[in-house]
């Protein structure tokens, strides 16, 4: 078996495999400040929401989305955002670059270039790309007469980066959709020092339970627990079809939060 076809088919087999686990109702709780949420951070001191259309970062309160503050940021339509503590990690996405930024003014510190980032890919056996149910509906171009030959699709050389990122003890964890892969990274040297397959080709945003790491995919319209020593899917949660579409996710105190990118921030109880 060819080696992309072998590494789709085990990543579908590893996720039939694993058990799911029940949730309750999701819950809309408010609308973003931006109008495309795409990556958010839970913290002490509020839920951290970056906005891909605008590069916004707001910091809100976790119970009514209310801003404690707002800022621009040197992003490029990013998707994903952290806390080291002291500062803000940003996945800015289509300039590749993943950036840590003052957490008061959003003055980039350091730039660093995205471990896989590049041009994303077709493969035989992806799901199809997904859109949320929330999104206005869009009319549909004609389907062209059968006898007309098919065309290849147009060259694509506009790379990408990276969606979710989480700090633990210190080391950046990122999701990566070019490259379909998770990577641990030492951001003293920015050394790769671990990365591991994703379940399929739209990895988001990603949160912590234990010391296990909770993987958003947008178009499989779920969650997949990975044991970030062996990679290995041990659980998953999926999404009902008229359930808000998952993009940036976090978790905090038991209760993971995500973000539609139509505007919404939603949570429930893991």
């Amino acid at each position: 078996m060819p080696g992309m076809n072998r590494r789709f088919f085990l990543g579908a087999a590893a996720a039939a495999a694993a058990p799911v686990r029940k949730i309750g109702k999701v819950e809309t709780v408010f609308k973003s400040p931006g109008p495309h949420p795409n990556g958010m951070q839970a913290t002490a001191e509020g839920l951290w929401i970056i906005d891909q259309a605008t590069n916004m970062v707001h910091l809100v309160s976790y119970t009514d989305g209310k801003v404690i503050r707002g800022f621009l940021t040197e992003a490029d339509r990013a998707s994903g955002i952290t806390h080291d503590g002291q500062a803000l990690w940003l996945a800015s996405t289509y300039n590749r670059e993943l950036i840590r930024t003052d957490d008061k003014t959003g003055k980039a510190i350091s730039k660093h270039f995205t471990p896989g980032a590049g041009v994303i890919y077709k493969m035989v056996g992806d799901p199809p790309p997904r859109r949320s149910p929330l999104a206005k509906a869009e009319p549909q171009a004609p389907a062209p007469p059968s006898a007309e030959p098919a065309k290849p699709p147009p060259l694509n050389t506009t790379g990408t980066g990276a969606h979710g990122m989480e700090m633990q003890n210190g080391k950046i964890w990122v999701a990566v959709p070019p490259s379909r892969t998770a990577y641990r990274i030492d951001p003293a040297t920015w050394t790769v020092e671990k990365k591991f397959n994703t379940i399929a080709n739209r990895p988001h945003g990603i949160g912590w339970e234990g010391k296990y790491l909770w993987i958003t995919d947008t178009n499989m319209n779920g969650f997949y627990k990975h044991d970030t020593e062996t990679g290995a899917i041990v659980e998953q949660i999926v999404l009902a079809g008229t359930d808000p579409l998952p993009h940036g996710m976090t978790i905090w105190n038991g209760t993971l939060w995500y973000c539609d990118d139509v505007g919404v921030v939603c949570r429930f109880k893991l």
